[in-house]
């Protein structure tokens, strides 16, 4: 039952007192009745409007990620992976050092470096390092 269709019953139960209006506990029983009649009212406009206002905030969420479907594209969300969850930044990281016999930068990613051991291009001297310093030789 509604709370229009509970304070209905409650103004019939009063109707059915007969209650004279022109009593004081009459006045004030109608007074109430004609209370609840208006909240009940309201309360069912403010249903309505939150009603309004949730198919709008539903048509703006569809909204939003149709755009971020258009800008970012459309992604499987299936299992909400993410790939850089996995991703190791130490293994995009790009290292820098110089050869020693000509002066040329040398620049090489982890893979490489990993290897402890590199070729310099311009001279094809050996470079011998360790990562465990964080500084190449």
């Amino acid at each position: 039952m509604t709370i229009g269709e509970k304070v209905s019953y409650i103004k019939g139960l009063a109707e059915g007192l007969k209650l004279d209006d022109s009593t004081k506990e009459g006045k004030v029983i109608a007074a109430i009745v004609d209370v609840l009649g208006d909240i009940a009212e309201n309360l069912s406009e403010v249903d309505e409007e939150l009603d309004d206002v949730a198919d709008v905030m539903t048509d703006l969420e569809e909204s939003v990620t149709d755009l971020e479907d258009e800008v970012y594209g459309v992604e499987d969300d299936e299992d909400d992976y993410d790939d850089e969850d996995d991703f190791d930044e130490e293994l995009d990281e790009m290292y820098e050092t110089t050869c020693p016999k000509c002066g040329n930068t040398i620049r090489f990613d982890y893979d490489q470096a990993a290897s402890e051991q590199l070729d310099c291009p311009n001279c094809g001297a050996h470079l011998e390092f360790s990562l465990e310093d964080d500084d190449a030789e």
